[in-house]
């Protein structure tokens, strides 16, 4: 029943807001999605992290759970993937990014990660706020096929 819900969400939440996004703000966000995707191929999850919040009110949704806060998330992250091996190389796709709000976006899309002795992949929704005029990952719901 979640994931039908999400999935209704995903496909219905774009029709539902009249905000608007630039493409400037479009290129802005899908440049930071560059920038931590060659981080985490470089072995960066400290560079990797500069696209989310340094807040404790970053979300992180993963597995059924959810963390606050930066800290938690970057711990999570090193717990998870603590050598370059478990890390392997990330590809990010990207399907959507829609207003929410004037200054928030919502970006849908999935990712690959090929590794030498078990790939990941999945699929994610990110939420964007615009703030001190550089777009941040403020809630990250990742799910893993």
């Amino acid at each position: 029943m979640k994931v039908k819900l999400m999935i209704f969400c995903l496909f219905t939440l774009p029709f539902l807001c009249s905000a608007q996004i630039s493409s400037e703000d479009r290129e802005e966000i899908i440049e930071v999605m560059n920038f931590q995707e060659n981080a985490w191929n470089e072995g960066d999850i400290p560079a990797f992290m500069e696209g989310y919040w340094k807040s404790d009110s970053l979300r992180f949704t993963s597995s059924g759970r959810t963390n606050m806060g930066w800290q938690n998330t970057l711990e999570g992250y090193i717990k998870a993937y603590p050598t370059l091996e478990k890390m392997g190389k990330l590809t990010f796709e990207i399907f959507d990014i829609y207003p929410i709000t004037d200054g928030s976006a919502a970006l849908t899309g999935s990712y690959y990660l090929e590794r030498m002795d078990e790939d990941l992949s999945g699929f994610f929704t990110l939420i964007w706020r615009k703030i001190d005029e550089e777009w941040k990952i403020v809630s990250d719901m990742t799910c893993t096929n």
